[in-house]
């Protein structure tokens, strides 16, 4: 897993959806070693004229921007491999967005593995199960 809420600064556009979510798949299972069957990305666009960065427009600002919110499970990526997918992340939307604004943010999310996971079942539980099928 994780789980991934991509805002861009643009009109609704499949194309850039669907590159946007190939992109952004392909950095967090290279950099941060997730499983890419398990890499969900959910992608809202925003038009520039409601993005406001010191009050102003990004329209005014002509500039584009993203905020990035990406869920793992706490203590299964470093400090330096997280560092390393924040550089790399912003370097690669800035680029397909072209010239994105610095004012776009990465949020990692760090979350707790019994209160985060998928099909019904907490990472904790996964981890605790995976535990028993090695021991015995």
């Amino acid at each position: 897993m994780p789980h991934i809420a991509l805002q861009i600064s643009a009109a609704p556009d499949a194309e850039l959806a669907r590159a946007a979510a190939a992109l952004v798949a392909d950095l967090t299972v290279e950099v941060l070693g997730k499983p890419r069957e398990l890499v969900a990305v959910a992608i809202q666009f925003v038009d520039r004229n409601h993005w406001f960065i010191d009050g102003r427009s990004l329209a005014e600002h002509q500039r584009r921007a993203y905020h990035l919110d990406i869920s793992i499970t706490d203590e299964t990526n470093t400090k330096a491999e997280k560092a390393r997918y924040l550089q790399r992340m912003h370097a690669a939307l800035s680029d397909l967005l072209g010239d994105a604004h610095d004012t776009s943010y990465i949020h990692i999310i760090d979350a707790r593995a019994a209160a985060y996971g998928y099909g019904g079942l907490s990472q904790e539980q996964r981890y605790q199960a995976a535990r028993q099928r090695a021991e015995g």
